[in-house]
């Protein structure tokens, strides 16, 4: 990258890329970037990504979650983009924020995953699975499958959506909580299972 003549804007937004793909484990979003540099709109932050992309300072991957790498990171055929959509509840149910806020970039080997696995990943609030090490702040990998007992999950419980592990007794699935201050949780109408937890990342204090 030494040849590679950048504006001071540009080589700010690269470091801007680096430090948060290090300290948070996935790419900021478009939003990010303009909310990070004041940029009057989302189209301030594209441009400066288009021409970073022309420069070859970075790859915009088509069909990827978050679409953004560095040239390096294209050698390993096994990083995958995993969207971070906004928060769950690892307390009492409640909405779960459903805008992507970004993307963790992860080998998926390390997580034992197939190439194909259809994933996401959340940040936990709430100290309800704080037995089962999941902590508030924590981020959630979790992949798109049938569950099985005893896996935690991410589930829509009556309309609202929590972080518990599911339970099966006597043929009927309910939601447990890894903290004896929390109750069961026994739906009244409908169980709908969103994801189940493949991984656990948590940022350096």
């Amino acid at each position: 990258m030494s040849n590679i003549q950048l504006t001071k804007r540009q080589q700010e937004v690269i470091d801007y890329l680096k430090e948060t793909h290090r300290v948070e484990g996935y790419m900021p979003s478009t939003r990010d970037i303009q909310r990070h540099f004041n940029f009057a709109s989302q189209t301030a932050a594209i441009s400066h990504l288009r021409a970073l992309e022309k420069k070859g300072v970075i790859v915009r991957k088509a069909n990827k979650a978050c679409g953004i790498g560095f040239p390096e990171e294209m050698e390993r055929e096994e990083i995958v983009d995993i969207p971070v959509y906004g928060s769950i509840a690892a307390g009492m149910a409640q909405d779960v924020d459903t805008e992507k806020e970004g993307c963790l970039s992860i080998d998926i080997r390390s997580l034992g995953l197939r190439g194909n696995a259809r994933t996401f990943a959340l940040k936990v609030r709430g100290d309800s699975m704080i037995d089962a090490h999941i902590c508030d702040g924590d981020t959630v990998v979790l992949e798109f499958r049938e569950p099985r007992k005893g896996d935690v999950v991410a589930a829509l419980i009556d309309g609202e959506t929590t972080l518990k592990r599911y339970v099966v007794d006597n043929g009927r699935p309910y939601l447990q909580a890894e903290n004896e201050n929390y109750p069961d949780l026994v739906p009244a109408h409908e169980l709908v299972i969103q994801g189940v937890l493949v991984a656990l990342l948590r940022s350096a204090a």
